[in-house]
């Protein structure tokens, strides 16, 4: 199902590029500021989504360091609790991320279980926020999506297994 699928009708798709699910350790940089550690939820050619305990809010302009690629001068375009959507100030070439998801082709089991803990998160959030509710709800369910989807061939190789 793609994400168009679930937009209400009549509203635009706001992505530029698909999003890939992947668990990545990170670390963003407020100018003035020391690093804070961070993990990334999903990526694309033209930004991310992080978990962060980074105090940086909308519309700051952020270092990001993500292992295996140099480090991204960035854009938060939303923050809700410890959650941001980050875009990349230059968009990534198609085989710079191709090259950083290879390594992500299939998820362990411990990112699909934290993709399901950030969904539930989320969802709970969302049950308590009025201002952030549609941003809480459409990550819980995209990282609710992701965890199975990825979590499907974990559970195929299982039942494989004698």
């Amino acid at each position: 199902m793609s994400d168009s699928d679930q937009r209400p009708e009549g509203t635009p798709e706001r992505r530029r590029a698909p999003r890939a699910a992947l668990r990545l350790s990170a670390s963003i940089r407020e100018p003035g500021r020391s690093r804070t550690g961070a993990r990334l939820i999903d990526i694309s050619t033209h930004g991310c989504r992080i978990e962060a305990t980074s105090g940086a809010s909308q519309d700051t302009w952020v270092m990001l360091s993500i292992a295996g690629l140099e480090t991204q001068y960035c854009r938060v375009v939303w923050r809700c609790h410890e959650f941001a959507g980050i875009e990349f100030a230059t968009p990534l070439a198609e085989a710079v991320l191709e090259q950083l998801l290879q390594g992500q082709q299939q998820l362990s089991e411990t990112s699909i279980s934290e993709l399901r803990s950030i969904a539930n998160r989320a969802h709970q959030l969302s049950v308590h926020e009025t201002e952030d509710r549609q941003t809480l709800t459409e990550l819980s369910r995209k990282c609710a999506v992701d965890a199975v989807v990825e979590g499907l061939p974990l559970g195929e190789a299982k039942q494989t297994q004698p």
